[in-house]
């Protein structure tokens, strides 16, 4: 358990503060659950993994996808709830490797995660339920879809200045590169 370093942490920037969580998704016969990473100064979904196992391989499959998206800079915070994924050791070194500063959310306290929260809600109003997902293949189609091409291109944000996570980055690195990942 590490601590919870965001209580009043005031952001700034992209790649200060990354907040990890997972959920699940139901299908026909069984659940497939999908672990998500956010930038939480844009609220840019920088990575994701969907997997039929609620495992740290798919944590890390998540991490590793934000990673190769952001390369972000040393002192990154990651912050998470206390799961086992992201307790585990093969979690907590790949984060120590890239230089994350580990934050958890207080026990039983599922404020300090809200950010993640807020944009599992979204997708699961705004996707989810609205979809009859029959198989793992459906999941693996409609998911990224959302994450990609709705919910960071073209859904707008009320603390963004009702922008998109990828329009607002844009304006922000306006003199440097647009959006990736």
């Amino acid at each position: 358990i590490h601590p919870n370093l965001i209580k009043d942490l005031s952001l700034d920037r992209i790649n200060q503060l990354w907040m990890a969580d997972i959920t699940y998704i139901h299908i026909l016969v069984c659940f497939i659950y999908l672990a998500v990473i956010l930038d939480v100064y844009s609220r840019k979904a920088i990575g994701y993994a969907i997997s039929r196992n609620i495992d740290t391989q798919l944590a890390l499959t998540a991490l590793r996808m934000a990673i190769v998206n952001r390369n972000p800079p040393r002192g990154c915070i990651h912050h998470s709830d206390r799961g086992v994924q992201y307790a585990s050791a093969d979690y907590v070194k790949e984060l120590e490797f890239y230089g994350f500063k580990i934050s958890m959310s207080r026990k039983g306290n599922p404020y300090d995660n809200a950010y993640a929260e807020s944009f599992m809600k979204t997708l699961k109003s705004e996707e989810v339920h609205l979809w009859e997902y029959r198989t793992m293949e459906d999941v693996q189609k409609r998911i990224p879809y959302f994450i990609e091409d709705v919910y960071n291109q073209k859904r707008l944000h009320s603390a963004l200045g009702y922008r998109p996570p990828c329009e607002f980055e844009s304006m922000l690195e306006s003199t440097s590169s647009p959006c990736q990942g």
